[in-house]
């Protein structure tokens, strides 16, 4: 079946007003002040956590 009457512009913008994207939320890290997303280590400096000590050096053995 057919719509019996057209859907206006403004009605169909308005149905899709939510459909717009969210900014994204960035927090500065701590150790060296670069933007970054909250939860997740820093890009610059690998920084995540004070409680958390991670090894990335790699043993030649």
């Amino acid at each position: 079946m057919l719509p019996t009457k057209k859907t206006s512009k403004s009605r169909t913008r308005t149905r899709r007003a939510h459909h717009a994207l969210k900014a994204t939320n960035y927090s500065l890290c701590s150790q060296c002040g670069q933007s970054k997303l909250p939860h997740a280590a820093c890009g610059n400096c690998g920084y995540h956590n004070s409680k958390i000590s991670l090894d990335l050096s790699k043993n030649e053995d």
